[in-house]
């Protein structure tokens, strides 16, 4: 892994600056600053292109990233259930409970083995890192120290971390065998787990941060939720957890408390900046509303909600509103850990949400109705939408943003993606490229203006 250094890059850049805006900066030069710091970009048609051009080749800091790529910004994933890495893939057309019960919970418990933790940890980190995902939001266990060595794992292989140890403290929706000892415990070890992140940060120029991380609802005490809420409070911690994820957790908060997922969350002080909540399937207007009053976010996974969520999340109805919204891969309830993925099934289950299922219901009450989404705002959600969740400065580039970059190679001899000269327009290079790539095609990958991923010097 190189350093952050001041460079400059010259290549064909796509982003998204803006939600369902999409710019080709074509032979562009993007400068950073020697702290990885997108400084200026520049255009071939702008004054002083060449001079910036020869400047940098005679100061050795230019980097051509080659005929044949393409560069999109790092994918920013809002939600991975790291320690459920090793069972992806597994046991998904089982019922959730089962799911949970019989896989997912002894998996998890296993963590609390430390060189347990580092292997998998550190197996994660790279295969996102290698599909494209610069910044991550993590869901750990209960165990604190193993919790954080993802933190460093995150760290030393230099992707942004945003890291948390979960809480489940309440006896009565735990297995006895995976849970928090008391709620005071699990209290003391947030705290304590905050603390240890904390001081991971100064060494870390990407940044590694804790995550006050209640499981959901069901999984915690009405005390452990309040609790969590004061730290998050008084830390001023990123907070993490899953709302209204499917048919059974709505109905149980609802049960439980008389209000919504979300109102219940937002009375214990969870619902706030720099809150994400995963799902959000169930949403009403309402909570749409409160999550936009609040500042927190949407984690969308389409992928996951395919097999759990029981609903199609409604993006644009939220997006609309004002929400901020990312997407994510929800490993391991979703089982690719590729954002491409998720983009493109992003894209096809808002048709399914406007256009409905049952060819037997008249087509004019099937669908939910005005609910498509494009590749374009998907690209978004992934990288610039994400970017502004977490309210980092990532996610395009522009000028303040952090280069975080994926270099795409469209002439891999396995996974050619030119098109044969059919192309009409930059438009069709972008959507060939998100629909058609696979890990082969990314050969480097940037974080904070520093490389932390050759593929081809790796050979």
């Amino acid at each position: 892994m190189s350093l952050p250094s001041a460079r400059t890059f010259l290549g064909t850049f796509f982003h998204t600056p803006s939600y369902g805006k999409v710019e080709c900066l074509a032979n562009a030069l993007v400068e950073t600053d020697d702290s990885g710091t997108i400084t200026s970009v520049t255009l071939p048609a702008d004054e002083g292109y060449a001079e910036r051009e020869c400047a940098a080749r005679e100061a050795g800091t230019l980097v051509e990233l080659g005929e044949g790529k393409v560069v999109l910004p790092g994918f920013v994933d809002l939600h991975v259930h790291a320690p459920q890495w090793p069972q992806s893939g597994i046991a998904l057309d089982e019922p959730l409970n089962v799911w949970l019960d019989k896989r997912t919970f002894p998996l998890e418990s296993k963590y609390a083995d430390l060189e347990f933790a580092r292997r998998v940890y550190a197996d994660l980190v790279h295969q996102l890192l290698a599909r494209g995902t610069t910044t991550c939001m993590y869901f750990g266990t209960v165990h604190v120290e193993p919790t954080v060595e993802l933190a460093r794992q995150c760290a030393t292989q230099g992707q942004r971390g945003l890291v948390g140890k979960v809480v489940m403290d309440d006896p009565a929706g735990n297995p006895s065998f995976y849970r928090d000892a008391s709620t005071a415990s699990a209290l003391a070890d947030t705290e304590r787990f905050v603390g240890m992140v904390d001081a991971l940060r100064p060494g870390c120029a990407q940044g590694v941060w804790p995550v006050v991380t209640p499981r959901f609802i069901p999984s915690c005490t009405d005390e452990g939720l309040a609790g969590l809420g004061r730290i998050a409070n008084e830390s001023g911690a990123y907070v993490q957890s899953h709302c209204n994820e499917g048919q059974w957790e709505h109905d149980f908060v609802f049960e439980r408390f008389g209000k919504s997922d979300a109102e219940a969350l937002y009375d214990c002080g969870l619902l706030r900046e720099k809150s994400v909540m995963a799902h959000c399937t169930f949403l009403t207007e309402a909570d749409g509303r409160l999550f936009a009053e609040s500042g927190a976010a949407v984690a969308h996974c389409p992928i996951s909600n395919a097999y759990f969520a029981n609903s199609v999340a409604p993006v644009r109805r939220l997006r609309a509103q004002g929400v901020r919204m990312g997407l994510a891969t929800d490993i391991s309830g979703g089982f690719s850990p590729s954002m491409y993925d998720n983009i493109r099934q992003a894209v096809m289950v808002s048709r399914v949400r406007e256009d409905g299922v049952d060819a037997l219901v008249a087509q004019d009450e099937r669908g939910a109705g005005e609910s498509r989404i494009s590749s374009v705002e998907a690209l978004w959600l992934a990288t610039a939408g994400g970017a502004e969740a977490l309210r980092l400065p990532v996610g395009s580039f522009e000028p303040g943003r952090a280069f975080d970059a994926q270099v795409i190679d469209t002439r891999r001899p396995d996974a050619d993606l030119t098109g044969f000269g059919v192309f009409d327009g930059p438009r069709d290079v972008l959507d060939r490229v998100l629909y058609l790539s696979v890990p082969e095609n990314i050969r480097q990958v940037w974080v904070q203006g520093a490389l932390v991923l050759d593929k081809d010097e790796a050979r």
